[in-house]
């Protein structure tokens, strides 16, 4: 092994540990080692960043784009109106839902899809009184399974057809992975639906999908004031333990005087004024508040001290802009006022931020109430908890508001919604867009990133797609991540690391054999994407598989589309796909719950795709 070969390893490794890590996010990582790759000498510094410019990087930002459009014509309104029936058995309800998800992230986002379809399964589950957690995994599943099938269903199609055209000058076309991605997400969707969805745990089920107000979430997480009135007041904590013992909640700290107190002595006399931080499903803390006499904080405390503190410290014009914010907070009297569950989307502006950095309360006239987090029990107070993807937010405040907060900073309501009637007329456009910039790109007449790139343009021009959201469906994320990425991955295949890789599958694990090789490959793509992005498992990946092609003398397309079906196998883990992260706290799942329906998942699609990659591919 050379210098450059061990440099390059060294780096991919330790990137993938950080990717595995969690610690900082993916695109972060992806930077940090393309600078390493850099001053190491293994990238030219004229071409860190051409990667901004790969094929592969524009084609996945035109679609992003696309698949905004397509949300917000209300074409998936429309179909999901009629896909999905109002009653049925729990089978055809999840066959329904998972079909329609399927089909919709073969031509959109993934995440678009599923973030758009979790309000409608939410109502299906609901309305059958069915358990959400039995609809969103399957959905979630369904989604990314209908990625597979073509070349925009998902960000590592398009990386695979990328390094297939630098590897034999001509890129995989719009159904090429259609045979097999198809089949493989027909047999998928079909296990989920029939079989899957029975390997949930019963103890998910928790309270069951209904038009209450408090639906679908685990538990949460919540702060409550002792007023003077209060039945509380007074009262020792263990008294107080004992009535909510009876109310399925629990107290795990007490705030005092601003003080947070994690495990307080049980023999302690609360007094007026005190803020509990309490854990309760739903249920318990709809009966707690009222029972003990409490009142919910949310921010209202926070935001009156800081107006107080403004007023001593600001200059008079500093006062005015205070007293109009306090204006806006006090609108949450009005009438119009809802309580409103919403989940936070995992590339959501409010991602590492707080609610008291944000000032919810006096900026935009909503109040925090609670958080839902699995396995969230640390006391943390709520205006100092850190928002993360998958969390469960209830928030007070005018519905309008709300949903101009929520789609600014990237979130998705729960449960029952107002939907407004779509254009059917902006809705048909959309959709011929998409289709005819689908068909110009397997049609070989342009580039796939010229076709759907000038889509993008031409839904900007017909007025389909604000110029502003044209911007904001850009996931900054992932660009940077791609970007990044690719140029390592290249120095992978350019330094003869990926040979020495191939080698050591072929020779010391295969023995030679191309197909066992074949598998190999398929399952180690499976077991990274569970840990890694799906778009940084191809990138990485492809170059492995090109030269595993080569060190065996077999056709290179049969490995390529291989790590294709692999990097879209992230069933294992809720952190794999952001699909399985938006639906970890709405469903109330846990960690493990995902490898009891996506291990014998992988075991289906592992069978299933190696005879297909053969005979649709063949290796000679």
């Amino acid at each position: 092994m050379t210098p450059e070969q061990g440099l390059v390893l060294g780096i991919l490794g330790s990137a993938m540990l950080l990717f595995i890590w969690g610690r900082w996010r993916y695109d972060v990582v992806a930077v940090l080692a393309l600078l390493a790759a850099v001053v190491a000498g293994l990238i030219p510094m004229d071409e860190a960043f051409m990667g901004f410019g790969h094929p592969a990087v524009i084609t996945v930002a035109a679609i992003l784009i696309l698949s905004r459009m397509l949300s917000l014509s209300g074409a998936v309104d429309i179909l999901a109106r009629h896909a999905i029936p109002a009653r049925g058995s729990p089978t055809l309800m999840i066959a329904a839902c998972c079909t329609l998800a399927a089909v919709l992230s073969a031509f959109m986002n993934n995440v678009g899809a599923l973030a758009l379809l979790i309000p409608v399964t939410l109502q299906a589950a609901a309305k059958n009184d069915i358990p959400p957690s039995r609809f969103l995994m399957p959905v979630s599943f369904a989604s990314i399974l209908g990625g597979m099938t073509t070349m925009i269903g998902t960000p590592p199609n398009v990386i695979v057809a990328s390094y297939r055209a630098r590897s034999d000058g001509e890129s995989f076309s719009m159904f090429d992975f259609t045979p097999v991605g198809m089949t493989v997400m027909l047999v998928g969707v079909a296990f989920v639906c029939l079989v899957g969805w029975r390997f949930i745990p019963k103890a998910r089920e928790g309270a069951h999908a209904d038009q209450n107000l408090f639906e679908n979430i685990a538990s949460y997480v919540t702060e409550a004031r002792v007023t003077e009135d209060a039945k509380a007041k007074g009262k020792r904590l263990v008294e107080i333990e004992r009535e909510l013992d009876e109310l399925e909640a629990v107290v795990i700290a007490v705030v005092r005087n601003d003080q947070r107190i994690l495990a307080p002595n049980r023999y302690q006399r609360i007094q007026e004024g005190d803020v509990l931080i309490l854990e309760a499903d739903p249920e318990g803390l709809a009966k707690s508040i009222p029972a003990l006499g409490l009142e919910l904080v949310g921010e209202k405390a926070e935001d009156e001290q800081d107006m107080e503190g403004q007023s001593h410290q600001q200059e008079s014009g500093e006062q005015e802009q205070a007293a109009a914010q306090n204006i806006e907070a006090q609108k949450l009297q009005s009438e119009e006022v809802r309580l409103v569950e919403v989940v936070i989307l995992p590339n959501s502006r409010l991602i590492g931020n707080t609610a008291k950095g944000l000032r919810l309360r006096s900026r935009f006239g909503i109040n925090l109430l609670a958080i839902s987090r699995q396995g969230s029990t640390s006391g943390e107070r709520l205006r100092s908890t850190v928002f993360a993807a998958g969390d469960v937010l209830l928030l007070q405040g005018e519905e309008d508001r709300i949903a101009s907060f929520t789609n600014s900073f990237g979130c998705a309501p729960l449960g029952k919604r107002e939907i407004k009637l779509p254009q059917i007329k902006e809705a048909l456009k959309a959709g011929a867009l998409m289709l005819g910039a689908a068909g110009l790109a397997a049609s070989g007449l342009v580039s796939a990133a010229v076709a759907f790139v000038t889509a993008a343009v031409l839904a900007v021009i017909f007025r389909l797609l604000p110029v502003r959201e044209t911007y904001e469906a850009l996931d900054g994320s992932v660009i940077v991540l791609l970007a990044a990425l690719i140029p390592i991955a290249n120095a992978v295949g350019s330094t003869g690391a990926a040979q020495i890789i191939a080698e050591t599958l072929v020779n010391d694990l295969a023995g030679g054999n191309p197909v066992l090789t074949l598998g190999l490959l398929l399952v180690v793509t499976m077991i990274l994407t569970d840990f890694m992005n799906n778009a940084a498992t191809a990138a990485v990946m492809s170059p492995i598989a090109i030269s595993l092609a080569s060190q065996l003398s077999v056709n290179a397309d049969t490995f390529l589309m291989a790590v294709a079906v692999g990097a879209s196998s992230a069933f294992l883990t809720p952190i794999g796909h952001q699909n399985n992260t938006l639906i970890l706290g709405p469903g109330g799942y846990r960690f493990s719950d995902y490898w009891r329906m996506g291990l014998p998942l992988d075991i289906v699609i592992v069978s299933i795709a190696i005879p297909m990659l053969l005979l649709v591919w063949p290796l000679s």
